[in-house]
């Protein structure tokens, strides 16, 4: 099963198709505003509005096997404890390994920000490369 962190993901169509070409059931998990695939192999799952309700209903489900597709490093480290894969839509992967100094930077950032209120967001674009990157990373994730 893959699920996908879906409201902001930029690889949804991306994870269709390779979803399809493994014969593979994903999940999209959203607050609403996204069209429901065609695909018989894709569900789209709505959640109530709030804050993580996503995330914690992604996080309740996904386990050995699965690989979740998302942003949301605190997400990323509930589900790689519980034995799911993780990559982010560029194709980085988050493991055992990383996620701990993943969560650190994640929180080193959050304090920067709070600290100085004019510093404003960053962080790169998402250019034609992740999109490749990322397409190879689920394929050999899928073949695992």
């Amino acid at each position: 099963m893959i699920y996908v962190d879906a409201d902001a993901c930029p690889v949804k169509a991306e994870v269709e198709q390779v979803a399809t070409r493994h014969k593979v059931s994903v999940k999209l998990v959203c607050n609403g505003g996204i069209r429901p695939s065609a695909n018989p192999l894709v569900e789209l799952v709505v959640v109530d509005a709030g804050p993580d309700v996503a995330d914690m209903w992604i996080a309740e489900r996904a386990g050995p096997g699965d690989v979740v597709i998302t942003t949301d490093i605190p997400l990323a480290a509930k589900v790689v404890e519980a034995g799911a894969q993780v990559l982010k839509p560029n194709g980085e992967p988050l493991t055992q390994a990383n996620i701990g100094n993943a969560l650190a930077t994640r929180d080193l950032m959050y304090d920067l920000r709070a600290a100085d209120p004019f510093r404003q967001g960053g962080g790169k674009g998402f250019a034609k490369s992740d999109r490749s990157r990322f397409l190879n990373a689920l394929d050999q994730a899928l073949r695992r």
